[in-house]
């Protein structure tokens, strides 16, 4: 590795006769900077006078570089900067580590302790950084470092005035930071822990020993050198350990249950627990993304309060990924053995997908309170007497991505009393990126809870299709694992039902049963490939009825029957006959029988606004144009699918082949010799050097399909400059 070098630049570095101002200063000139030593010479309190900065800079001297001594306190900020440029003529880096202890208990803690502490700290940083703003603005060029502390941070006994102080530097960072942007200032925060002035009585003697300073002092040097990427983060070094700290946000909630509602101590109360849940929580770098995301969550109130005026909902979400796709998929029987299967088995494959009964999943309210406060007076539903009875599914916008986040309105839509049982109707509605994509609805029973007189038909229901009267126009046979039911739980349903033993011979079963769900995925994968293509994107809608348990080990046979786009089918279990699903049936948008064309599988391409990437092939095609012969080397056509949310949201081709020409969407004649495909900010991560493309592409991040050799060509057409 080249090392990183400071030639040309100069340094101030406040506190450097000792500690980590030394270790800092020390480095940068062994590393070519000329340095500006500043020390008042003081002890930790603040109190005395000693020639610590001249010890130090005849150091540097003795090592060939080249410093000068400062001895100003640092409350006259432009005095150190006026010694920079009388000496060297100009300023690059200024580190603000200066600093001393008064620490007392608060109650016993004086005026002049709290002042003092604040003037060196807070004050200090703000003189010295502001005599050296107008020297990086006019130069479009500087690298500042504040000295925070894990005490400002969390707060420590006896310190309240140093934990404010240096609390008060990470807000100073981060405002400089945004102003500094544009004139290529960069302000970021150390968070030191090493052996100082400041802690030889503090900190245990061993520990002090192994504290060096430095550890910590090529953390601050790369982060003052010209390559440093960031601006406005907080790294807390310490044993040669670092890491990144930062403020993050709850997801929050509303405080009322509609708009009109008032907010009331109670009202707080009760939504406690959700304002302080951080399971979600994420961090914002700037103040408009924060109040962006008020609003997105206000508008989103507003638009539940609309759709729960008529009937009450209650609300989820549900993440998912590309492991969970293909865990799925392994659960309800896609295997290696057929080649057809691997795009649900495998997250590079170019057509990698969901199959369509994966999405039944997050509208799943087995669990949820939504059926228990649903129930008439005097009768309750929990896990020990629900049963999933009917399922129904139907996919309203585009086929979903391969990963995401929806958000689920569940809500009863009707309680039929079927005599000894009830049955709770749940319907569910998924949204992703506030778009209606799905919905689904459950019949739920509700065993031994019937004879409350209610009806005992509902026209909100789903109704299943007898199966036609002849014989099935196909018949698929598939043997599931004695292991099956053990692998779709991992999906999400942990119902010991299906994994315990005592707990299925308590329900009268002589083994751990298969989950319904399980088994109406094979027979949607069976109806899938007979008669869809394998085409997910060609399925529209999918209803059956869960009739008898299977048992793992055993044999299903799904039967189907083709009218029009509807595929009838039923579900046997071939050892004992028994239908099992019952009723069902599959709309499709498009019939592909087997051996037929298969239907198209490309997705269609969202309307997307600009995007990061959009600079990069803006300096792609300046490079083709400034050296189309390099061009012309790689000879090849490259298609680019930028992603979001596992859809494609923006084309780019790469025609270096014939015209030389890069442009927004597919090939315009022939099709790519190689098809990449990447979400927008992996691709930047790839073009900037920060991942590698061999990574992206284990790591199921970047996927290419068509001759994968010929996208090592492209290397040095992809790599930006730092400034992209």
């Amino acid at each position: 590795m080249d090392q990183l070098r400071f030639d040309g630049r100069v340094a101030v570095v406040t506190g450097a006769g000792g500690g980590l101002g030394k270790e800092y200063a020390l480095l940068l000139a062994s590393r070519g900077a000329k340095v500006v030593v500043n020390d008042l010479g003081s002890a930790r309190d603040g109190v005395g006078k000693s020639n610590f900065a001249d010890a130090v800079v005849k150091e540097i001297k003795d090592k060939g570089g080249v410093a000068v001594a400062d001895y100003n306190s640092v409350v006259e900020g432009e005095k150190l900067i006026k010694t920079a440029l009388d000496n060297f003529g100009r300023i690059d880096i200024l580190i603000n580590n200066a600093g001393i202890l008064r620490d007392k208990s608060f109650q016993k803690m004086s005026e002049q302790d709290w002042d003092l502490i604040q003037a060196v700290h807070m004050k200090g940083a703000f003189k010295t950084t502001q005599a050296a703003w107008e020297t990086f603005k006019k130069q479009n060029y500087g690298r500042i470092i504040m000295t925070s502390s894990n005490a400002g941070l969390m707060g420590n006994f006896g310190q309240a005035n140093y934990s404010a102080a240096k609390m008060g530097l990470i807000g100073l960072a981060s405002t400089l930071a945004i102003e500094g942007a544009k004139y290529d200032i960069k302000v970021n925060t150390i968070v030191p822990t090493a052996a100082s002035r400041l802690t030889e009585d503090i900190l245990p003697p061993d520990m002090f020993q192994a504290m060096k300073p430095e550890l910590i002092a090529p953390v601050v040097a790369y982060m003052v050198h010209e390559s440093f990427p960031d601006t406005g983060v907080i790294i807390d070094s310490t044993l040669g350990f670092a890491t990144k700290a930062h403020l993050v946000r709850s997801s929050g909630t509303p405080l009322r249950k509609k708009p009109s509602d008032p907010v009331t101590i109670e009202s707080v109360k009760e939504k406690w627990s959700e304002v302080v849940n951080m399971n979600k929580a994420k961090h914002f770098d700037k103040i408009a993304d924060v109040t962006l995301n008020l609003v997105e969550k206000l508008q989103e109130f507003e638009e539940r309060s609309k759709l729960d005026s008529t009937r009450e909902s209650y609300w989820t979400t549900y993440g998912y990924n590309s492991k969970d796709l293909v865990c799925y998929a392994l659960g309800v029987g896609s295997s290696v053995v057929n080649p057809t299967d691997l795009k649900f088995l495998y997250e590079s494959h170019e057509q990698f997908t969901a199959l369509p009964t994966f999405f039944i999943l997050p509208g799943m309210v087995m669990e949820s309170p939504v059926i228990g406060e649903a129930m008439p007076p005097g009768k309750f539903a929990d896990f020990t007497n629900i049963l999933h009875g009917e399922q129904y599914i139907e996919f309203i916008g585009d086929f979903p991505g391969t990963e995401g986040e929806f958000t689920i309105r569940n809500y009863v839509v009707d309680v039929l009393d079927k005599g000894s049982s009830a049955v709770a109707i749940v319907n569910s509605e998924v949204f992703q990126n506030r778009e209606l994509v799905l919905r689904t609805q459950q019949h739920i029973f509700v065993l031994g809870q019937g004879g409350f007189g209610g009806p005992r038909n509902s026209t909100q229901a789903v109704s299943v299709q007898d199966v036609p009267k002849r014989a099935p126009d196909a018949v698929v046979e598939q043997k599931t694992a004695e292991d099956q039911a053990a692998l779709y739980r991992l999906s999400g349903d942990l119902n010991p039902l299906h994994i315990d033993p005592n707990v299925a011979s308590a329900g009268g079963h002589p083994k751990p049963i298969l989950h319904g769900l399980a088994s109406l995925g094979f027979s949607a994968r069976h109806v899938l490939a007979k008669y869809a293509g394998n085409d997910p994107t060609n399925f529209k809608a999918l209803k059956a009825r869960f009739v008898k348990p299977v048992l793992p080990g055993q044999t299903l046979a799904t039967e189907m029957w083709l009218e029009g786009k509807r595929v009838h089918f039923q579900t046997k279990i071939k050892e004992t006959g028994n239908v099992v699903i019952a009723g069902a049936y599959v709309d499709l948008k498009n019939v592909v029988k087997d051996g037929g064309a298969p239907a198209p599988t490309s997705q269609s391409v969202q309307s997307s606004g600009s995007l990061k990437s959009d600079s990069l092939f803006a300096k792609i095609a300046e490079g083709v144009k400034a050296n189309p012969d390099k061009a012309k080397s790689v000879g090849a056509v490259f298609l680019y699918n930028i992603i979001e949310n596992g859809k494609t949201i923006k084309q780019w081709t790469l025609d270096l082949k014939k015209d030389l020409t890069v442009y927004q969407g597919e090939p315009k004649t022939g099709k790519a010799d190689t098809t990449m495909t990447v979400s927008d900010e992996d691709l930047m991560e790839i073009a900037s050097g920060t991942l590698s493309p061999q990574v992206a592409y284990l790591k199921g991040r970047l996927k290419l399909a068509g001759n994968i050799m010929l996208a090592q060509k492209l290397g040095p057409l992809l790599k930006s400059d730092a400034k992209l």
